[in-house]
């Protein structure tokens, strides 16, 4: 078997077989496929698609291509989380807590950021001293004892996926639904919980632009789940516009533990709240409603941000957001004309924070853990003249002309305000899709 003859296979459109992906895996994994050629057949599957039989067995070969975590020494129904990527998503550092919180164990392993949009590990390393990579022994310790740790994909869980997913971010391959599909359920697998929480982001800042397309990614994924015997819900959710008022990784941070305070953004803490539920909801803790009740009275009685605090010191870092320091130059970029805020790109404000230095363009780019963007204002909201719409954050005066104009080009200023979107459009499970906006 030769990978050109599999290239050429997926080229013509034709379906792989479970061999020919398990060749592909084992072979990219031990090394002995260039990354040349994986692009290629990346590529081609973002080209050509995959059929669900082809993402099962692509799934199954990644979860298979290195060690499964053994959970199994934590008591209780132990819940993962994951989000497909979106701008200002913070959600993991929040929701995490909660469900911790109200006695749900959360053993979470977590990506970086892809494309225009930020990752969970690397806004966890702008903490000083938050150590993202952990033993496994220490790893199960601190969820037994503080209920929750938060770590990066490790080397040797899913290790296909971390390869091919580093490739993705920078061969334009990002946007496929089986790929997307694979990668997150692999991880899924892999990592071990015993239900999954699915958070499929649709709109101009997400890998799915389109509502169809984030339902038909939502039931390949639940679907996989089930199949692997973890109940597996999927919410989809509105990412046309950044969550939240904070883009980039301490300035997120920042922003969750204000939310774990109380005081966080309105929509942000929505999503949070019915995230924290549905996990609660998939561990057998009640009721839709009793399980949204929990997770409220767990964020603003204060218990979440106690875990949150928890787990940061039990994984070496400092707590406290006065030591998550932003880049020392700064901008603020303002409205040229009064009227409403009628639209707000939300990949283009994804890319300005790139630019500014807190995403990588390249694989290897290093990140700037101060940079990024913090909105004053959100569609809807009226604004005068000279009025203040962001403040940019970055390491050089160039990034901050660069990241400007990126961040201006993206807001638009109209005469009259827009109806505000739903924040949820609809929750799938193994019975169907449940339209709610």
């Amino acid at each position: 078997m030769r990978m050109y003859d599999i290239i050429v296979n997926k080229r013509d459109g034709k379906a792989l077989s479970q061999e020919e992906i398990r060749f592909w895996i084992d072979g990219y994994t031990k090394g002995e496929i260039p990354d040349y050629q994986t692009a290629a057949l990346l590529m081609a599957i973002c080209l050509q698609g995959m059929t669900s039989q082809e993402t099962a067995w692509l799934t199954m070969a990644m979860a298979a291509s290195g060690e499964t975590a053994d959970l199994s020494s934590i008591p209780g129904v132990k819940v993962d989380k994951h989000s497909t990527g979106g701008v200002g998503d913070k959600t993991t550092l929040v929701v995490g807590p909660i469900a911790a919180a109200c006695g749900v164990p959360v053993a979470k392993m977590s990506g970086r950021g892809l494309g225009h949009t930020g990752g969970t590990v690397d806004k966890l390393e702008a903490i000083p001293g938050f150590r993202t990579v952990l033993e496994p022994q220490e790893f199960l310790e601190i969820v037994k004892q503080e209920g929750i740790a938060l770590i990066g994909q490790t080397g040797n869980l899913a290790p296909a996926d971390k390869k091919i997913y580093a490739l993705r971010d920078v061969t334009g391959t990002v946007e496929s639904i089986p790929l997307i599909a694979a990668s997150i359920m692999s991880k899924k697998l892999a990592a071990g919980a015993d239900a999954i929480v699915l958070d499929v982001k649709t709109g101009s800042g997400a890998f799915m632009k389109t509502m169809e397309d984030a339902i038909a990614l939502a039931r390949e994924m639940v679907a996989i789940g089930v199949h692997s015997g973890r109940e597996t819900v999927a919410l989809i959710t509105d990412m046309d516009l950044p969550l939240g008022n904070a883009i980039g990784n301490s300035l997120e941070v920042r922003e969750a533990i204000e939310t774990l305070q109380g005081k966080g953004p309105q929509d942000f803490t929505q999503l949070c709240l019915v995230l924290a539920a549905n996990m609660l909801f998939v561990a057998q803790r009640g009721t839709m409603e009793q399980c949204m009740e929990q997770a409220s009275q767990a964020l603003y009685s204060g218990t979440a941000l106690t875990k949150f605090k928890a787990m940061v010191q039990a994984q070496g870092g400092r707590p406290e957001p006065e030591l998550l320091a932003l880049s020392p130059c700064k901008k603020t970029v303002c409205a040229q004309r009064q009227g409403y805020i009628t639209k707000m790109e939300t990949r283009q404000c994804g890319i300005a924070s790139v630019v500014l230095g807190a995403g990588r363009a390249k694989k290897e780019d290093p990140v700037d853990y101060g940079a990024g963007i913090l909105l004053h204002v959100k569609p809807g909201d009226r604004v005068e003249a000279g009025q203040p719409l962001a403040t940019l954050y970055a390491a050089g005066e160039h990034l901050l002309k660069q990241g400007a104009q990126l961040l201006e080009e993206a807001i638009e200023i109209g005469g009259q305000p827009q109806p505000p979107m739903p924040l949820i459009y609809a929750r799938i499970t193994k019975d169907g899709v449940e339209r709610l906006g």
